[in-house]
Order: C-alpha cells, then sequence, then structure tokens
C-alpha cells in the first residue's frame, strides 16, 4: 500500500482512521474515489485502475485531474 506525505480535510472516517478528501506524494495529488473490497483479510490489486492507489486501511484515490 503507498503512503501518503500529505493531506488535506478529513470527510469522514473508516474502521478508526481518517479518510483525508485529497493526499499528496511526491507523484501528485490524488482525491478520494471507494473504499476497496476486503477479501480474506487482504485487498485484491485488481480493483485499481492505472491512475489509482491503495492506502491503509483500504482505502482507493485516483490522480486529481
Amino acid at each position: 500500500m503507498a503512503q501518503s506525505s500529505a493531506q488535506s480535510a478529513r470527510i469522514r472516517k473508516y474502521l478508526g482512521h481518517p479518510v483525508y478528501e485529497t493526499i499528496q506524494s511526491h507523484k501528485g495529488t490524488y482525491v478520494f474515489d471507494r473504499i476497496a473490497r476486503n477479501i480474506d483479510g487482504e485487498f485484491p490489486l485488481d480493483q485499481l485502475d492505472r491512475d489509482e492507489v491503495l492506502i491503509k486501511p483500504g482505502l482507493i484515490y485516483r490522480v486529481k485531474r
């Protein structure tokens, strides 16, 4: 799972962790899109599109356009 370096305002919580509207990394800005499917305690990467990243605890962000 990717790790972020900066976040915007929290928009909700998921499993006790904050969900940020946007996150920033050295690769750019990402916008929260959805919660990842959890299958047997894991998050299959085939649910990601090319412009998306998976952040703990199972949050999918997509590249901001």
